[in-house]
């Protein structure tokens, strides 16, 4: 029997940026408001200001990748992990599901990345897998993969879905991009595989702005990798028509505070540089301009918001996604990209120029129901493996 408050374990972990544990702690309120019992567990380092609404939160023993590659692995004091601080993490992970004895067990993004953390993972799901009443086990992942250098990465990736997953969460649009653009072997996953929409923190709501007077806001999400398009953002205002409106300038707290210090110190009259700020989607709803990284969650909150846009997607690293998601948008005209590798104050100068003749950003037809859709389906997978009968 289904159960009328299901108990769901939500397993997520940010490396580098925060956008991984963004989406999920939106998709965690969604989950909430539907009538699910959530424990998100996250594996990254904190992070300030982040709500899951009426979820409970357990934090894992954090880890970070040192750089853009995500090879090496360190703990929150900087020290390379080892096999003892692996061990001892799978263990405090089993021990939070004992604990809570989930219906539903979420993963965000495993098996199709965080191949990192699977001495934890698979052990996880293993033992999911054999309790008498098992969970259904579900993965949450976003519309675009980096894809792995080696086709056997791939093949495990499909061979971990289909040994231990019921259900394969795509939050995404295939009319923007399909899943199987990054991940060949889609096919052979389709029985487990559901498009969710794209999922989007639309904050106190899509209620129209009573005015977009508060100039231009610049933003990259958590920051890590933020430096580059922040200094460019500074020395293009002055280029720009937009010169005598405020610009806000938002420092994600991944960026150091000698950084953020300097930005401060390099900011004129009229720019306000402050750390990032929960109240971001707010800020987008009265702002006449975004100038941004290209994040999956940014990127979706500008669209919504319907505010004139530009996007400066990451390309650092192995890392494609941004830069294959903004392009896309950028042939429908519902925003303007400057290339990572283009990135000059002239260049970016320019966008904002172009972007503020044109017409405001669009979610172009889009489909954004991700966090209204994805506890349906879960519930609706729930229902099914509750009432198959065990072999």
């Amino acid at each position: 029997m289904t159960p009328a408050r299901p108990k769901l374990l939500f397993w997520v972990q940010h490396l580098l940026g925060i956008g991984h544990l963004r989406r999920a702690a939106t998709l965690a309120r969604a989950l909430c408001s539907a009538g699910f019992g959530v424990k998100v567990v996250s594996g990254g380092l904190p992070v300030p200001g982040l709500d899951v609404g009426t979820a409970a939160f357990v934090q894992l023993p954090p880890t970070r990748a040192v750089d853009v590659y995500f090879k090496v692995l360190v703990d929150e004091t900087g020290k390379e992990i080892d096999d003892a601080w692996r061990e001892n993490r799978k263990n405090r992970l089993l021990e939070v599901y004992d604990d809570f004895r989930p219906d539903i067990l979420l993963t965000e993004l495993f098996p199709f990345g965080r191949r990192q953390l699977r001495s934890e993972l698979v052990p996880l799901l293993e033992y999911a897998r054999s309790r008498e009443q098992r969970p259904l086990i579900a993965c949450s992942v976003r519309d675009i993969l980096v894809a792995p250098a080696k086709d056997e990465r791939m093949r495990e990736m499909l061979e971990r879905a289909r040994r231990y997953y019921d259900l394969v969460l795509i939050h995404g649009d295939p009319d923007l991009v399909s899943f199987d653009e990054t991940f060949p072997h889609m096919a052979e996953i389709a029985d487990l595989a559901r498009y969710t929409g794209y999922v989007v923190d639309r904050g106190a709501g899509a209620a129209a702005p009573a005015s977009r007077t508060d100039g231009v806001i610049v933003s990259a999400g958590g920051g890590a990798v933020s430096e580059p398009l922040l200094r460019a953002a500074l020395a293009a205002r002055p280029l720009t028509q937009l010169a005598s409106e405020p610009w806000r300038v938002l420092v994600g707290h991944s960026l150091s505070d000698e950084v953020y210090a300097e930005l401060r110190t390099a900011a004129p009259a009229g720019v306000t540089v402050e750390r990032a700020r929960p109240d971001f989607t707010s800020l987008l709803r009265t702002a006449s301009l975004s100038l941004s990284q290209g994040g999956y969650n940014t990127v979706m909150e500008v669209l919504d918001a319907g505010i004139r846009a530009v996007i400066v997607p990451y390309a650092g690293g192995l890392e494609t996604e941004q830069t294959l998601r903004a392009r896309r948008l950028a042939e429908r005209s519902v925003l303007q990209v400057v290339e990572e590798s283009e990135l000059t104050p002239e260049a970016v100068a320019a966008a904002v120029d172009r972007a503020a003749a044109g017409p405001p950003a669009t979610l172009a037809g889009l489909d954004t129901s991700g966090a209204e859709v994805t506890p349906r389906l879960l519930r609706e997978a729930l229902a099914r493996l509750r009432d198959t009968p065990s072999p």
